[in-house]
């Protein structure tokens, strides 16, 4: 496989505004403001092509080019016996989780890197450096044939430096030329991605996105409360951004989308041919997350929450604004008034944290946590809560709880109502408001927990069916070798 290194210099600038373009910019942005939410509101994922839900626990019955396909792979059938062949895949992410508590697309990557590793795939990654490189080199001592193999250039600890990556990859390709390559988001701009044929990127999060969360941050006000500075500072930047982004996403030969409302935008908006736009939803280690009712008593036991709670509560993630905590410290400071008896227990950090331990002692403030930690945290909660205002996010935690056979709570978006919440029993939807968000808190506890226990066994089922760490390497894995070879494009 050859690589160009030609344009490596030929890194975009970004476009000075002269006051006709100014103009047009803040035109172009009062266009989207109005028709992004309605168009949001009004689609709904096409479910034409899709296994009834009710039967989710069942393989999709389809066949055909799988690249040709507009659902996710996850309701497809692969085989779990060895790969009929290896490929040795290059990979690209801003940062690799080495002795620190991962983001979420940190986690994917090391999920399923490691799972394809494990598989027979000799997987290369290149990445910022990390802060305990004899941490590295440790595990990849211990197990140099089902890890992958970790390239990190000279820096700072988790400081991305394309180029570097860029360099270290073409020398590795020219020793032996990788099979197919995977960027994780914009960590291989388009600039080099152009010059890539077997190429994959996997978007978990784009521009368009960025402006449609200002926008739900921003009617996500309270009365009084005045714009957010840094919503008026984006104003101007976010439209060409998201134009800029269309345009040079064309170069990337392949991409995955984490959703299928994800895939529905790259093909309608940002205008991908359908045969170049994959969905494969991201997957979660069935290992680190499974009931387990003993380590969720003795989690409540360990942080504090009474025995005679009636209804516990949890929310997981970075505790920032368009997560959706505004919306969920608002309505939760409602909710406990007229119910003693509910707590919520938050884990992550970030500057709402100490705003939530304000509300008193019916709200325990965990900090973050581990993967262990984090399945003691998910079995002690009756109901997990996901109050996003990211529209185009699919966020973990939801797949982890739903894992952990807890039913869910999420803002009315497509990409969660189309790929998480796709039957009523799975849990409860809001619109993006505290009215809305206040009013489902109130169903949850009039319907208690003996009722949500009952939807947590069948959001069980339904996740082990999609969103297992098995089911995404098999389809990437699928994705990957259909890339080298177009026979194994044909399903089944």
């Amino acid at each position: 496989m050859a690589f160009n290194n030609n344009n490596i210099n030929s890194k975009s600038r970004k476009p000075l505004l002269s006051t006709s373009q100014s103009s047009l910019v803040t035109t172009l942005f009062f266009i989207l403001l109005f028709t992004v939410p309605a168009l949001l509101l009004l689609h709904t994922p096409k479910t034409s092509t899709c296994a009834p839900f009710s039967n989710s626990n069942n393989p999709k019955v389809w066949s055909g080019d799988l690249r040709a396909s507009n659902f996710a792979w996850n309701r497809l059938l692969f085989t779990q016996s060895s790969p009929s062949r290896s490929l040795k895949i290059a990979v690209f992410s801003r940062k690799w989780p080495v002795g620190t508590i991962p983001g979420g697309m940190e986690r994917h990557a090391h999920t399923l890197h490691s799972a394809l590793a494990s598989r027979g795939h000799r997987v290369h990654i290149f990445t910022s450096p990390v802060s305990n490189p004899a941490q590295v080199f440790a595990q990849q001592s211990e197990s140099p044939n089902s890890s992958p193999r970790i390239h990190s250039h000279e820096g700072e600890p988790g400081k991305w430096r394309y180029n570097k990556g860029w360099e270290q990859f073409l020398e590795e390709n020219r020793t032996e030329p990788f099979d197919v390559v995977h960027s994780e988001s914009v960590a291989l701009p388009h600039w080099l991605a152009r010059d890539v044929p077997n190429l994959a990127v996997s978007w978990h999060g784009i521009a368009l996105e960025s402006l449609q969360s200002d926008i739900y941050q921003d009617l996500a006000r309270l009365p009084g409360e005045p714009i957010s500075p840094s919503f008026n500072n984006t104003l101007q930047g976010v439209v060409p951004k998201v134009l800029n982004e269309i345009r040079f996403f064309k170069y990337y030969a392949h991409h995955v989308a984490i959703s299928d409302s994800c895939g529905e935008m790259l093909r309608d908006v940002y205008q991908i041919p359908q045969k170049r736009v994959h969905v494969i939803l991201n997957g979660v280690d069935e290992d680190d997350f499974g009931e387990d009712l003993k380590m969720g008593v003795e989690f409540r036991s360990r942080i504090g929450v009474p025995k005679d709670a009636s209804l516990v509560l949890g929310v997981a993630g970075r505790l920032v604004k368009d997560k959706g905590h505004p919306l969920l410290y608002e309505a939760f400071s409602r909710l406990i008034k007229k119910h003693p008896g509910v707590y919520l227990v938050v884990a992550g950090s970030g500057p709402w944290g100490q705003r939530y331990k304000d509300l008193g002692p019916r709200v325990i403030v965990v900090g973050s946590l581990n993967p262990t930690q984090l399945r003691g945290f998910y079995n002690s909660l009756d109901i997990f809560v996901n109050p996003t205002l990211r529209p185009q996010g699919l966020d973990l935690t939801l797949m982890e709880a739903m894992m952990s056979g807890k039913p869910v709570m999420a803002s009315r978006f497509p990409s969660i109502k189309g790929t998480i919440v796709v039957d009523d029993e799975f849990g409860y939807m809001f619109a993006p408001n505290v009215e809305s968000l206040l009013e489902a808190l109130e169903q949850v506890v009039k319907d208690g927990a003996g009722r949500l226990a009952q939807r947590g066994k069948a959001c069980r089922d339904y996740a082990v069916s999609m969103f297992t760490a098995t089911k995404m390497a098999l389809a990437y894995e699928r994705l990957f070798l259909c890339l080298k070879d177009e026979a194994f494009c044909m399903y089944p």
